[in-house]
Protein backbone atom coordinates (compact mmCIF):
# COMPACT_ATOMS: atom_id res chain seq x y z
CA UNK A 1 0.00 0.00 0.00
CA UNK A 2 2.84 2.38 0.86
CA UNK A 3 4.35 1.75 -2.58
CA UNK A 4 1.05 2.69 -4.29
CA UNK A 5 0.73 5.87 -2.23
CA UNK A 6 4.29 6.93 -2.98
CA UNK A 7 3.97 6.12 -6.71
CA UNK A 8 0.71 8.08 -6.94
CA UNK A 9 2.28 11.16 -5.35
CA UNK A 10 5.46 10.80 -7.43
CA UNK A 11 3.47 10.50 -10.67
CA UNK A 12 1.59 13.69 -9.80
CA UNK A 13 4.85 15.51 -9.07
CA UNK A 14 6.37 14.30 -12.37
CA UNK A 15 3.41 15.66 -14.33
CA UNK A 16 3.61 19.02 -12.55
CA UNK A 17 7.37 19.17 -13.16
CA UNK A 18 6.80 18.40 -16.83
CA UNK A 19 4.25 21.21 -16.99
CA UNK A 20 6.60 23.59 -15.19
CA UNK A 21 9.29 22.94 -17.81
CA UNK A 22 6.92 23.44 -20.78
CA UNK A 23 7.14 27.11 -21.73
CA UNK A 24 4.53 26.70 -24.49
CA UNK A 25 1.98 25.33 -22.01
CA UNK A 26 2.77 28.01 -19.43
CA UNK A 27 2.17 30.69 -22.07
CA UNK A 28 -1.09 28.99 -23.08
CA UNK A 29 -2.32 29.02 -19.48
CA UNK A 30 -1.69 32.76 -19.37
CA UNK A 31 -3.53 33.25 -22.67
CA UNK A 32 -6.56 31.37 -21.36
CA UNK A 33 -6.68 33.60 -18.28
CA UNK A 34 -6.49 36.70 -20.49
CA UNK A 35 -9.21 35.35 -22.80
CA UNK A 36 -11.47 34.79 -19.81
CA UNK A 37 -10.97 38.36 -18.62
CA UNK A 38 -11.61 39.75 -22.12
CA UNK A 39 -14.83 37.77 -22.40
CA UNK A 40 -16.04 38.85 -18.95
CA UNK A 41 -15.19 42.52 -19.59
CA UNK A 42 -17.11 42.33 -22.89
CA UNK A 43 -20.25 41.12 -21.13
CA UNK A 44 -19.78 37.51 -22.20
CA UNK A 45 -19.77 34.39 -20.07
CA UNK A 46 -17.87 31.17 -19.54
CA UNK A 47 -19.62 27.82 -20.00
CA UNK A 48 -17.92 24.67 -18.70
CA UNK A 49 -18.68 20.98 -19.27
CA UNK A 50 -17.28 17.54 -18.54
CA UNK A 51 -18.30 14.08 -17.30
CA UNK A 52 -17.79 12.38 -13.92
CA UNK A 53 -14.82 13.90 -12.10
CA UNK A 54 -14.55 16.44 -14.91
CA UNK A 55 -18.18 17.44 -14.25
CA UNK A 56 -17.16 18.13 -10.65
CA UNK A 57 -14.22 20.19 -11.94
CA UNK A 58 -16.59 22.17 -14.19
CA UNK A 59 -18.75 22.99 -11.18
CA UNK A 60 -15.72 23.80 -9.04
CA UNK A 61 -14.30 26.27 -11.58
CA UNK A 62 -17.70 27.92 -12.14
CA UNK A 63 -18.11 28.28 -8.36
CA UNK A 64 -14.73 30.04 -8.04
CA UNK A 65 -15.74 32.54 -10.74
CA UNK A 66 -19.34 33.19 -9.66
CA UNK A 67 -18.43 33.30 -5.96
CA UNK A 68 -14.89 34.43 -5.37
CA UNK A 69 -11.42 32.98 -5.54
CA UNK A 70 -8.61 35.07 -4.06
CA UNK A 71 -10.04 38.57 -3.97
CA UNK A 72 -13.29 40.25 -3.12
CA UNK A 73 -14.92 41.27 -6.41
CA UNK A 74 -18.25 41.15 -8.16
CA UNK A 75 -19.54 37.75 -9.24
CA UNK A 76 -18.44 36.69 -12.71
CA UNK A 77 -20.66 35.05 -15.30
CA UNK A 78 -19.83 31.34 -15.43
CA UNK A 79 -22.12 28.34 -15.81
CA UNK A 80 -21.34 24.65 -15.33
CA UNK A 81 -23.49 22.75 -17.85
CA UNK A 82 -23.38 19.71 -15.57
CA UNK A 83 -25.71 20.78 -12.78
CA UNK A 84 -29.35 20.90 -13.90
CA UNK A 85 -30.65 17.35 -13.59
CA UNK A 86 -33.94 18.15 -15.36
CA UNK A 87 -32.14 19.58 -18.39
CA UNK A 88 -29.58 16.78 -18.47
CA UNK A 89 -32.15 13.99 -18.18
CA UNK A 90 -34.68 15.52 -20.59
CA UNK A 91 -32.05 16.06 -23.31
CA UNK A 92 -30.56 12.62 -22.60
CA UNK A 93 -34.01 11.04 -22.85
CA UNK A 94 -35.47 13.02 -25.77
CA UNK A 95 -32.30 13.24 -27.87
CA UNK A 96 -29.25 11.38 -26.53
CA UNK A 97 -26.58 11.62 -23.86
CA UNK A 98 -24.23 12.88 -26.57
CA UNK A 99 -26.34 16.06 -26.87
CA UNK A 100 -26.61 17.05 -23.19
CA UNK A 101 -24.02 19.82 -23.45
CA UNK A 102 -24.36 20.95 -27.08
CA UNK A 103 -28.06 21.66 -26.60
CA UNK A 104 -27.26 23.87 -23.60
CA UNK A 105 -24.52 25.65 -25.55
CA UNK A 106 -27.08 26.33 -28.28
CA UNK A 107 -29.59 27.65 -25.73
CA UNK A 108 -27.28 29.65 -23.45
CA UNK A 109 -24.25 30.58 -25.53
CA UNK A 110 -23.69 33.64 -27.70
CA UNK A 111 -20.88 34.84 -29.95
CA UNK A 112 -17.88 35.84 -27.84
CA UNK A 113 -18.63 33.44 -24.97
CA UNK A 114 -16.08 30.83 -23.93
CA UNK A 115 -16.69 27.08 -23.63
CA UNK A 116 -14.26 25.08 -21.53
CA UNK A 117 -14.54 21.40 -22.41
CA UNK A 118 -12.95 19.01 -19.89
CA UNK A 119 -12.15 15.43 -20.93
CA UNK A 120 -9.39 13.20 -19.58
CA UNK A 121 -9.52 11.09 -22.76
CA UNK A 122 -10.22 13.93 -25.18
CA UNK A 123 -12.86 11.70 -26.76
CA UNK A 124 -15.99 12.38 -24.69
CA UNK A 125 -18.63 12.61 -27.39
CA UNK A 126 -20.88 15.05 -25.53
CA UNK A 127 -17.95 17.39 -24.81
CA UNK A 128 -16.80 17.14 -28.44
CA UNK A 129 -20.27 17.99 -29.76
CA UNK A 130 -20.54 20.93 -27.35
CA UNK A 131 -17.22 22.28 -28.59
CA UNK A 132 -18.32 21.85 -32.22
CA UNK A 133 -21.54 23.74 -31.49
CA UNK A 134 -19.59 26.49 -29.71
CA UNK A 135 -17.29 26.92 -32.70
CA UNK A 136 -20.32 27.13 -35.02
CA UNK A 137 -21.63 29.92 -32.79
CA UNK A 138 -18.29 31.80 -32.86
CA UNK A 139 -17.51 31.09 -29.24
CA UNK A 140 -13.94 30.43 -28.09
CA UNK A 141 -13.24 26.82 -27.17
CA UNK A 142 -10.71 25.79 -24.54
CA UNK A 143 -9.82 22.12 -24.13
CA UNK A 144 -8.75 20.79 -20.74
CA UNK A 145 -7.70 17.40 -22.09
CA UNK A 146 -5.64 14.31 -21.28
CA UNK A 147 -3.84 11.49 -23.11
CA UNK A 148 -3.16 12.67 -26.69
CA UNK A 149 -6.09 15.10 -26.74
CA UNK A 150 -8.38 12.83 -28.77
CA UNK A 151 -10.85 14.43 -31.13
CA UNK A 152 -11.54 17.34 -28.78
CA UNK A 153 -8.01 18.54 -29.53
CA UNK A 154 -9.07 19.38 -33.09
CA UNK A 155 -11.89 21.67 -31.93
CA UNK A 156 -9.94 23.47 -29.19
CA UNK A 157 -8.91 27.05 -29.97
CA UNK A 158 -6.72 26.91 -26.87
CA UNK A 159 -5.38 23.59 -25.66
CA UNK A 160 -4.34 22.64 -22.13
CA UNK A 161 -3.24 19.05 -22.70
CA UNK A 162 -1.93 16.83 -19.90
CA UNK A 163 0.04 14.03 -21.53
CA UNK A 164 -0.94 11.13 -19.29
CA UNK A 165 -3.23 8.10 -19.45
CA UNK A 166 -3.87 8.17 -15.68
CA UNK A 167 -7.25 9.89 -15.42
CA UNK A 168 -6.83 10.67 -11.72
CA UNK A 169 -3.49 12.42 -12.28
CA UNK A 170 -4.90 14.33 -15.28
CA UNK A 171 -7.85 15.51 -13.17
CA UNK A 172 -5.48 16.67 -10.44
CA UNK A 173 -3.63 18.85 -12.95
CA UNK A 174 -6.88 20.07 -14.53
CA UNK A 175 -8.21 21.45 -11.27
CA UNK A 176 -4.84 23.03 -10.54
CA UNK A 177 -5.00 24.74 -13.96
CA UNK A 178 -8.55 25.84 -13.20
CA UNK A 179 -7.34 27.42 -9.96
CA UNK A 180 -4.42 29.14 -11.70
CA UNK A 181 -6.72 30.57 -14.36
CA UNK A 182 -9.15 31.82 -11.69
CA UNK A 183 -6.16 33.46 -9.98
CA UNK A 184 -5.10 35.12 -13.25
CA UNK A 185 -8.66 36.39 -13.71
CA UNK A 186 -8.70 37.84 -10.19
CA UNK A 187 -5.28 39.47 -10.65
CA UNK A 188 -6.06 41.02 -14.05
CA UNK A 189 -9.51 42.25 -12.99
CA UNK A 190 -8.01 43.79 -9.86
CA UNK A 191 -5.52 45.68 -12.04
CA UNK A 192 -8.33 46.88 -14.33
CA UNK A 193 -10.48 48.04 -11.39
CA UNK A 194 -7.56 50.01 -9.98
CA UNK A 195 -7.14 51.84 -13.29
CA UNK A 196 -10.78 52.94 -13.34
CA UNK A 197 -11.35 56.60 -12.36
Amino acid sequence: MDKYIIESIENGIKLKQKLLNNSVMLAEIGKVGELAVRAICSGNKILICGNGGSAADAQHIAAELVGRFLKERKGLSAIALTTDSSILTSIGNDYSFDEIFSRQVEALGIKGDILIGISTSGNSENVYKAMLKAKDMEMKTIGFLGRTGGKCKDVSDNLLLIDSYESARVQEIHIMLGHIICGIVDHLLDELYRQEP
